[in-house]
């Protein structure tokens, strides 16, 4: 768990996880500036990224493929969504 994109960026670097749960309004640089450096970076280029945000107009979504998302999820994220965003994985 991170509570800035800077702590997300460094974590994600060092641990090099296979999916990232981003949320999009981060105290530092959004959620967007975020995905785009991990999809960016080696380590984490290949990872599931998943946004998980208050906005949900297609805008926003839009916005977070472009950045580099997978996918874009609306809080509150239903569970089995995000079961199902999971298992894409398997």
């Amino acid at each position: 768990v991170a509570h800035t994109s800077q702590q997300g960026i460094e974590a994600a670097r060092r641990l090099e996880p296979h999916i990232v749960l981003c949320d999009i309004g981060l105290p530092d640089f959004d959620g967007y500036v975020v995905g785009s450096v991990l999809r960016q970076s080696g380590p984490t280029r290949d990872a599931r990224l998943i946004a998980v945000t208050g906005h949900g107009e297609q805008r926003d979504r839009l916005k977070a493929l472009a950045a580099g998302f997978d996918e874009h999820l609306v809080k509150p994220v239903d569970p089995r969504v995000l079961l199902r965003e999971l298992h894409v994985l398997h």
